[in-house]
């Protein structure tokens, strides 16, 4: 397993089980949480600043990374989701939308969502993950190496 892919996986489990137990906004809650799986999980992690990045910035951007979760699933509200979907779904939008695209390029990140949906949660999670990341693409005029989609528009015959 590649150290981002394990780093992914850490703080896929860490979100979890703060949002699990509420305590999502518990600074202290979330360092030791983090501390305990990334102990118990990261055997052999040598970076442990990359999935503690991920970990803040998801914390830091939840409430946008729910209001487009939400916006992309009409009728549906963010605490319908599993908690495990959602989080994934949390971690993919904010590597899709606030990572460096070049080291993490859209494709990447979604490919890794869908990974850790179908690792934890299932096969359909994994396509549910893959048309909400999907459609945030599409929305944002992305391509899925992260440049933005050229429009051309055919000539006229006139």
């Amino acid at each position: 397993m590649s150290s981002r892919h394990l780093s992914r996986s850490i703080v896929v489990q860490t979100l979890y089980e703060l949002d699990f137990n509420e305590q999502m906004k518990d600074a202290e809650k979330v360092q030791l949480t983090y501390a305990k799986n990334l102990e118990d999980f990261g055997e052999g992690l040598e970076d442990k600043e990359y999935p503690k990045g991920l970990l803040l910035g998801v914390l830091s951007k939840k409430d946008d990374l729910d209001k487009i979760i939400t916006a992309c699933t009409p009728g549906w509200t963010i605490d319908k989701t599993t908690i495990l979907d959602r989080n994934i779904l949390r971690l993919g939008l904010y590597e899709l939308l606030f990572s460096d695209k070049k080291a993490v390029p859209p494709k990447v990140a979604i490919n890794e969502a869908i990974e850790l949906a179908k690792n934890f949660s299932g096969d359909s999670a994994g396509r549910f993950v893959n048309g909400i990341l999907g459609t945030v693409v599409k929305e944002m005029g992305l391509n899925t190496e992260g440049q933005k989609e050229i429009k051309i528009e055919p000539l006229s015959k006139e």
